[in-house]
């Protein structure tokens, strides 16, 4: 070894690839000293053969503080929901001390096992827990893009039995459903003309508030049966959004959610009569922190609208299903996809529902056209075979 004293500490001194290379070891002890010159010597060889010291890797709680929550705030910044909604699913995994001490390259699937184990003993949806794993494999495929982990993303398989949006409502449902918010809204007015005969009103001198807009529900719901819009779109509704008989979604979920949709006439009579009333930019205001109505402003008036028809309780998305599945029938994949914003086929046949009558009808046509193909065989129909030619006398001698 290649080892000097130079004072009271040890120093080395050695060439490599014709570089001269000495450094100190700040060691008294010889023996260290010779360690230390060995180890400088295994590191450079390490180097020259493309072998280097691991990096330190970090647990999932380290990552999604550091690097993961930063970039979905950055990211997301103009989309608020898809925000909250990365940054709490990020809170349920981290939740989990098991989970959020793992490092990023090598989660072991215990642990994610526990982890779903958790939530199923906790009564949570597949759904739910499918929504948390999603975003645990969308992390962990990050670390490996970004460098912080230099083994394969760990495998996360999402639990079967997912429930799926299927619910379709028929003519005689959505009849049902629109007498019903119709019914509300009238109901509304009736209980404030009769606050204005009350004895508050007349002896006390205390008005009552007048409702805003009592047919809320209503229009709301006639326009994404109709439209086919996502929810949050037609909530984000102005006014200037609405002209030459089109309605333009300037943005949504996703980046072909911006589209132009004729309107029909029942909606475009909806939205004249809303507009003689306009007193705001927004097609739907409510005293909200956004200025415009939010999920929440209508639950209570859908859930009584659902009693009253008679329904079992639905999701307001489903208007948009039962839309595009009517659309799906009459209009070819391509505008189904554009109509409906979306970026991928494979989106748009979720939404298309098989339909028992459509299918027959289909089928029997099919049947139809393989009969007249049979008959048409030899060139002629059992018609045109009756029929005389013009070298033939249609009389017989």
């Amino acid at each position: 070894m290649a080892v000097y004293k130079r004072g009271h500490v040890w120093w080395y001194r050695f060439t490599w690839n014709g570089t001269a290379i000495r450094e100190s070891t700040k060691q008294t002890n010889k023996r260290v000293a010779e360690q230390i010159e060995a180890a400088h010597k295994t590191s450079l060889a390490k180097g020259e053969v493309g072998i280097r010291e691991r990096k330190p890797v970090p647990t999932l709680a380290e990552f999604a503080e550091t690097d993961f929550l930063p970039y979905v705030r950055t990211r997301f910044a103009d989309k608020p929901k898809t925000l909250a909604y990365y940054e709490v699913q990020t809170g349920h995994l981290v939740s989990y001390p098991a989970l959020a001490n793992a490092p990023v390259d090598a989660v072991p699937p215990a642990v994610i096992s526990g982890f779903v184990a958790k939530w199923r003993a906790a009564e949570y949806e597949v759904s739910s827990t499918n929504r948390a794993l999603q975003v645990l494999r969308r992390m962990l495929r990050l670390a490996v893009e970004w460098g912080k982990a230099e083994r394969p993303a760990p495998r996360v398989s999402l639990l079967p039995g997912e429930r799926q949006r299927e619910r379709v409502l028929n003519p005689n449902e959505e009849a049902a459903y629109l007498k019903a918010a119709q019914a509300i809204g009238e109901s509304i007015l009736e209980a404030y003309q009769r606050a204005l005969t009350g004895i508050r009103a007349t002896a006390r001198g205390d008005r009552p508030t007048e409702p805003e807009d009592p047919f809320l529900l209503r229009d709301v719901s006639t326009i994404l049966l109709d439209c086919g819009l996502r929810p949050e779109e037609c909530y984000r509704l102005r006014w200037e959004h609405c002209r030459d008989g089109a309605l333009l979604v300037p943005f949504g979920k996703t980046g072909n959610a911006r589209r132009s949709l004729p309107l029909p006439k029942r909606v475009d009579a909806i939205l004249e009569m809303r507009r003689t009333v306009a007193t705001s930019e927004w097609i739907f205001p409510a005293p909200t922190k956004s200025g415009h109505i939010e999920p929440s402003t209508l639950k209570k008036r859908h859930r009584k609208a659902c009693a009253l028809a008679g329904l079992e309780h639905l999701p307001i998305y489903t208007f948009r299903h039962t839309c595009l599945t009517r659309w799906a029938d009459h209009m070819d994949p391509y505008s189904l996809a554009y109509f409906a914003g979306h970026s991928s086929f494979v989106t748009t046949r979720r939404y298309v529902h098989p339909n028992l009558d459509t299918g027959r009808a289909a089928m029997e046509r099919a049947q139809r056209a393989q009969e007249a193909q049979g008959r048409h065989k030899n060139g002629h129909s059992d018609e045109t075979a009756a029929r005389p030619t013009e070298f033939e006398s249609p009389v017989k001698n």
